[in-house]
This record gives structure tokens, C-alpha cells and sequence, in this order.
């Protein structure tokens, strides 16, 4: 994202963050995991002040939802949010119940950018290779430009992300399928004891400078159930061998100080299973954290 310039002595200007709530579940709003955006939005970030945080909403009319043929509405719609962001020199910053959305900011954006993604799970099933038929689950598939290509080339101006310019991280809950594509692609796959048996510093800094290198922008997707159950439920998919949330806060810094992020989001997140709000309190952190980031990069 360019940022705005400042007139010959003017103080530095701050960027703002633009939030994107995307309420949909497998094309539904407002169910399971479509509930998370709007929970965020009021019962976490109105316990504090964010006067540099502007918010939207993402809806789109559909009297009989689909699984695919809504989602990929949503992602239209979400795209025509994140231009109108950029267009105001704001942050995108998404808060979606699927990660399907991952198409519709991307597609958003101005430039293209490399993907860090956070998540348990690979995302990178395809119609043919999908045992449960769970679309969220073929997301990183489908931005990469493995599937639904009719659907994909809707979105103008979008080109699928190259391997090499995508790195998974925290990714446990693996279809074999998906550990098989995974394996010989050329995308980094940090896990979690990789991760802390060499610090987040050597672990994920030759990758993201070999990202920067093809791409100096990075869009930061954070699925929450990349952290460890015992730290988070974060929804009915969470899982042992995650993240930490102190681990999280590490990587979001890291990456957000040794690269130029182009958009931000949080998904996955059903408070129906989040005791103690742990969870809750956990996206809050991060979007503080990136409140911080992004307010830092455009001072400087």
C-alpha cells in the first residue's frame, strides 16, 4: 500500500486502519464462525479506544444461500472493500468467519502481494482431493490457482499467488492429500516445533526475506486456531501442537517490522466455544499489535 505523503515540513501522518467484517460461515451470515467479526468488533475492541480504527461491514443480498456461490459473492464484495480502503490510504484489516476470504482481499489490493499465513490447518484441498467437501478447506488452494478457476478469473485484475511466495505457518491438521501437494510445492511450511527449536528470528526471517525479495508486500492471514487449544478454543476445530498466544504476538511483530504489510486478516473465530474469552482477548491483542505496526511503518 502506498502511503500517504507528507507536504515539506509536516509531521509524519498515521496510518489508519480500515476494518472489514465479513460475517459468513459457508455462505451464511451470522452463523457459527460468522458470528466472530461482529463479536470482536463489540465486545473486544469497544472495551478500548481505536479512534484510528474505522469499521465496515461486507453484505450481500442472496435469498437462498450457497456454500460456493455466496462465498464467492462475498469475496467480491470484500474486494470492492478493500479497494475503497486502499483508495483512502487505510489498512485492511479483515475480520471473516471463513478463509475464503483471502480471495476478495487479495483481489482487493492494488499490488500484489505474498502470503503469510497462520493457521492449524493446510487449506489446500481441492474439489477432487476434499473428503469432508468443506470449501474453507480448499482456500490456499485456490488463491495458489489450484481450483475453482472459472470462479477465480471473475476477479479482475487477480493473478494466483506463486508457491514460492507463499509461507504457512503453525499448519498441524493435515489431509494427506494436502501433506502430499504441501511437501512438493515450493512453499515454506513452518510448524510449531520447528518454529520454537529455532526462533521465530531463524526460523521464519530466510523465508520472509526470500518473499520480500519477489514481493515487498505481505498480507498477513491469521487463522486463530493456529494457536494451541490449551491457550484458545477458538472454535470446534482447535487443536493440540499451536501457538502460544505470547508465540503469535512474536510472529505478527516480526513479520510486521521486517516487511511492508499490504493487508491483515483474522478468521475462524466462533465465540460459541471460547471459554473465558481467551480467544477474544487474543485477536484483541493482535489487532493492537498491528494498530501499532501500521501507525509505526507510515511514521517512518
Amino acid at each position: 500500500m502506498a502511503l500517504p505523503e507528507n507536504a515539506p515540513g509536516e509531521a509524519p501522518l498515521k496510518m489508519e486502519i480500515q476494518i472489514i467484517q465479513v460475517p459468513y460461515d459457508s455462505g451464511h451470515k451470522n452463523v457459527r464462525m460468522g458470528i466472530g467479526p461482529v463479536h470482536i468488533v463489540s465486545r473486544g475492541l469497544s472495551k478500548r479506544r481505536h479512534a484510528e480504527m474505522h469499521v465496515a461491514e461486507v453484505v450481500v443480498e442472496d435469498r437462498f444461500p450457497q456454500e460456493v456461490g455466496t462465498t464467492f459473492q462475498v469475496a467480491h464484495a470484500l474486494a470492492a472493500r478493500v479497494q475503497e480502503a486502499t483508495h483512502h490510504r487505510r489498512f485492511p484489516l479483515v475480520l471473516a468467519g471463513n478463509c475464503m476470504s483471502s480471495l476478495g482481499t487479495l483481489a482487493g489490493l492494488d499490488e500484489p502481494a505474498g502470503v503469510v499465513g497462520l493457521a492449524a490447518h493446510g487449506d489446500l484441498n481441492t474439489p477432487e482431493s476434499t473428503l469432508s467437501g468443506f470449501l474453507d478447506g480448499m482456500a490456499l488452494a485456490t488463491i495458489t490457482g489450484r481450483c475453482w478457476s472459472n470462479l477465480v478469473s471473475t476477479f479482475s485484475g487477480f493473478e494466483p499467488v506463486p508457491d514460492r511466495q507463499v509461507i504457512l505457518l503453525g499448519a498441524r491438521d493435515l489431509d494427506p492429500a494436502e501433506r502430499m501437494l504441501l511437501d512438493g510445492s515450493a512453499m515454506t511450511h513452518i510448524d510449531t516445533p520447528s518454529l520454537r527449536q529455532a526462533g521465530v528470528e531463524s526460523a521464519l526471517g530466510p523465508a520472509l526475506e526470500r518473499t520480500c525479495k519477489l514481493t515487498p508486500r505481505i498480507y498477513l492471514h491469521i487463522d486463530l486456531d493456529v494457536l494451541d487449544v490449551s491457550a484458545a478454543r477458538v472454535n470446534r476445530f482447535s487443536s493440540a501442537g499451536g501457538l502460544t498466544v505470547a508465540e503469535l504476538l512474536h510472529v505478527v511483530r516480526f513479520v510486521g517490522s521486517h516487511s511492508s504489510l499490504a493487508a491483515a486478516a483474522i478468521t475462524a473465530y466462533d465465540p460459541a466455544f471460547d471459554e473465558g474469552n481467551n480467544a477474544l482477548n487474543a485477536a484483541v491483542e493482535v489487532i493492537a499489535l498491528l494498530g501499532d505496526l501500521v501507525g509505526s511503518s507510515a511514521a517512518t
